[in-house]
């Protein structure tokens, strides 16, 4: 399950850096597909930064963190940062949604990802609670 979690970790880290150089570039991106659908139009909004970091640098960040951390086995402290990252991917995607009105097609796949890693680890930790409590009872 680690390498499961780390691979798509490292898939997250490269969606963020594509949404790093959108955030830093003002050439048409191929993310722009129409009005609906339009990276530069949500990375360049005022909403792409945080204390003027960059929400990408913050997702590369994050994404690092997890695949270190399940990459070490760190099963708890993976579900649990994943989680956060969960609450911090939905706040953006709430923006998209109902301020700007325009999705950033990197976003909706650092969605995916960020959602499968949390049920991922939820079944990590799930899987090692029902080891150790099997082996509590016949020990």
């Amino acid at each position: 399950m680690r390498y499961l979690i780390a691979i798509l970790a490292l898939a997250g880290v490269v969606v963020s850096a594509l949404a790093l150089h959108v955030h830093y570039c003002t050439d048409t991106q191929p993310c722009s597909i129409n009005e609906k659908w339009d990276c530069g139009v949500v990375n360049h909004s005022p909403f792409a930064e945080v204390e003027h970091i960059p929400v990408a640098m913050i997702g590369i960040a994050g994404y690092l963190v997890l695949g270190g951390l399940a990459f070490w086995r760190q099963r708890a402290l993976v579900f649990l940062c994943a989680l956060v990252g969960l609450g911090f991917a939905l706040r953006l995607t709430f923006i998209e949604e109902l301020v700007l009105q325009v999705w950033c097609l990197y976003c909706v796949i650092s969605q995916a990802i960020i959602a499968l890693i949390v049920l991922l680890s939820l079944g990590w930790v799930g899987t090692e609670y029902l080891v150790l409590k099997r082996a509590g009872r016949t020990a």
